[in-house]
């Protein structure tokens, strides 16, 4: 039996950690081959070197999403190698200094912005081009939970995530009758390293260790826990399913009720 995504070609951005590396995984055991790319050199060959041991074919760059000129000439090789993209997961991304608004700069406003939402923005225009040529697609934007509401002390990276929404459902309404679907994931707090550095900066400033400072951000969502990656990237394998195909502009919550209440 043919897996679920063999012969697809997955974009990935953010592929070094978290959940774009878990993605990079997922796809490629269900037969994807891989374009991939990170700011993060080391990190981002450690990855591909572990996919390619396994037999999957791999492009990597490295990439700041946030600069026009390296996300083009990444979608450009992947397109060379492979002949296109079948599905763009948009996952790089970056949070900020856990503060109210008042105490954040116009510096942070502009890297949240640029690397959050510019970089998602550059990364449909190119790759919106290749799947309108094809006829087909689907684009994943990875916001989060704090795209859908308010997020105290992450007012800025609340707002990015908030962009990146927006940019999602213009998208899929400029591209549904040209077999594009583009969706957005909208992840609550879950075990990866950006949580866990917020842990460490919020639990230096309060005093509590790492382990009580996530106690007290899963008790802010009614499953009382944080979700695990697995949990997210499971629903990435499932939006982006050829069978799945009704479904576009939808910002999709895995949150544990967090924005239910």
């Amino acid at each position: 039996m043919d897996k679920m995504y063999q012969d697809k070609v997955v974009m990935i951005t953010g592929a070094a950690s978290g959940f774009g590396a878990m993605a990079a995984k997922r796809f490629a055991a269900q037969g994807a081959k891989l374009g991939l790319s990170d700011i993060n050199e080391v990190a981002l060959r450690d990855v591909v070197v572990g996919l390619e041991s396994d037999g999957v074919e791999v492009v990597s760059d490295v990439v700041n999403v946030a600069e026009e000129a390296q996300v083009a000439q990444h979608v450009a090789h992947i397109s060379q190698r492979f002949g296109g993209i079948d599905v763009g997961i948009n996952n790089a991304g970056i949070g900020h200094d856990v503060r109210p608004l008042q105490f954040l700069t116009t510096d942070d406003f502009d890297v949240m912005m640029n690397v959050n939402a510019k970089g998602v923005f550059l990364c449909m225009k190119y790759q919106i081009p290749l799947m309108q040529q094809a006829g087909v697609g689907a684009i994943l934007n990875v916001a989060s939970a704090a795209g859908l509401v308010g997020a105290a002390h992450l007012s800025l990276y609340a707002a990015a995530k908030h962009a990146v929404v927006g940019l999602t459902k213009a998208a899929a309404d400029e591209n549904a009758t040209r077999g594009i679907r583009v969706n957005a994931l909208c992840p609550s707090f879950s075990a990866t390293p950006m949580v866990d550095e917020m842990a460490e900066v919020v639990g230096t400033r309060t005093g509590l260790n790492r382990e009580d400072t996530l106690k007290q951000i899963a008790s802010r969502v009614p499953m009382r826990r944080v979700s695990e990656p697995e949990e997210v990237v499971q629903a990435m394998l499932w939006i982006n399913a050829p069978e799945n195909s009704f479904m576009t502009g939808q910002a999709i919550a895995i949150d544990g009720g967090l924005t239910a209440v």
